[in-house]
């Protein structure tokens, strides 16, 4: 095997493919990246027991062939080579990679103790990149980080349609996020559990142009995008339904500039203790939220301007991380809280009010400031 390709090539492929190697596996070839060469092209595959990928990049194939090696040594190796040409060979037991003068050689790993790559699922449909690691990013905040309960570490893909539905919770909070997509066939619909730690490694990975293909059987979902594959196994269970959570009775609405809240959310909460709330008091009045936080001696208060309909004023509280991932998920330049009053239901969603993006937060007993 012996082949030559642009540092920044395989840099890249080395490290994509290289993010889902296990950082402790008692298989020692699992920590190996495989890399094949043939008719100018260089593949570098890697997996562990949840998740796989495989990348395909051009390379000038002197002599075709595959190598087992270590992804992480090979990753540094690649990180500290000289710009420009790069030369690799397998020269014995050793794979070797050289360029500019610099030369660096790495224990080959056996390939027959070496699992075969998982195919790619059926492909159901296509989905845009660039909306879906937005709608991943959006929701992830929500998803739980208990591994006591792995379901709620996940992400609800659900294809119905022509619509995609992204939903996490970790039973505090609730985020969904919706956006069209292209199915395979009029029948397509699934409703299935992701990693979400998986799932926004790969929606960043994937690129920001073009069509993702969307792949899933009964075990795994699959992605492939512009030469990347990728699979990750699903979680067991179902995360719960949000339609009946969601509906928001005769709920007051206010409105408010999400980047002058962020900054007073990020300013009051300076002096909150832990995870003590954030109250906001809203007046219909004079067209203002006044932020608290702190107990006793050290509290902190700003006001802004916000609207309100529905009532004449309200007081909720919120956990200020919690309502900090919540406004942060969102891009839109104003936001709209519908509310229901203290120790209740609050949903954020854009100016419109559509149901492409909502947030929904349990409000806490306001503090006594």
């Amino acid at each position: 095997m012996e082949f030559r390709i642009e540092r920044g090539a395989l840099t890249d492929a080395v490290a994509w493919a290289a993010r889902v190697l296990p950082t402790r596996s008692p298989v020692p070839v699992l920590g190996g990246l495989l890399l094949e060469t043939d008719g100018g092209r260089l593949r570098v595959s890697g997996l562990d027991y949840e998740a796989s990928a495989c990348i395909g990049v051009e390379a000038e194939t002197v002599r075709p062939g595959k190598v087992l090696v270590m992804g992480r040594r090979l990753l540094d190796i690649c990180k500290v080579l000289p710009e420009g040409a790069v030369e690799c060979a397998v020269e014995g037991s050793r794979f070797t990679v050289s360029g500019d003068g610099a030369r660096f050689g790495l224990s080959v790993l056996p390939l027959d103790d070496y699992p075969a790559l998982p195919p790619l699922p059926e492909v159901r449909g296509a989905v845009d990149a660039a909306e879906f690691a937005a709608a991943v990013a959006h929701v992830t905040v929500a998803a739980g980080r208990d591994d006591t309960l792995p379901t709620l570490t996940g992400i609800r893909l659900g294809l119905d349609g022509t619509t995609m539905t992204l939903a996490a919770t970790d039973r505090y909070r609730f985020a969904v996020r919706t956006l069209p997509w292209k199915a395979a066939g009029p029948d397509t619909s699934a409703d299935v559990v992701v990693s979400a730690r998986r799932l926004t490694e790969i929606a960043r990975s994937l690129g920001r142009s073009g069509l993702v293909s969307v792949a899933l059987d009964t075990g795994s979902v699959g992605f492939e995008h512009a030469g990347m594959r990728t699979t990750v196994r699903l979680l067991d269970g179902r995360l719960p339904r949000h339609d009946k959570l969601f509906a928001m009775p005769d709920p007051a609405v206010a409105v408010v500039d999400r980047a002058r809240l962020v900054e007073a959310v990020k300013r009051v909460a300076v002096v909150a203790d832990g995870d003590s709330p954030l109250q906001m008091t809203f007046s219909a009045d004079d067209n203002s939220v006044l932020l608290q936080a702190g107990y006793e001696d050290d509290v902190a208060s700003q006001r802004l301007p916000a609207t309100l309909e529905g009532s004449e004023g309200m007081t909720v509280a919120f956990n200020p991380s919690y309502l900090m991932d919540a406004l942060s998920s969102f891009e839109e330049p104003v936001i709209r809280l519908l509310l229901l009053g203290p120790g209740q239901r609050a949903m954020i969603t854009d100016e419109a009010g559509t149901e492409t993006h909502r947030h929904l937060l349990m409000s806490v007993k306001p503090p006594l400031i």
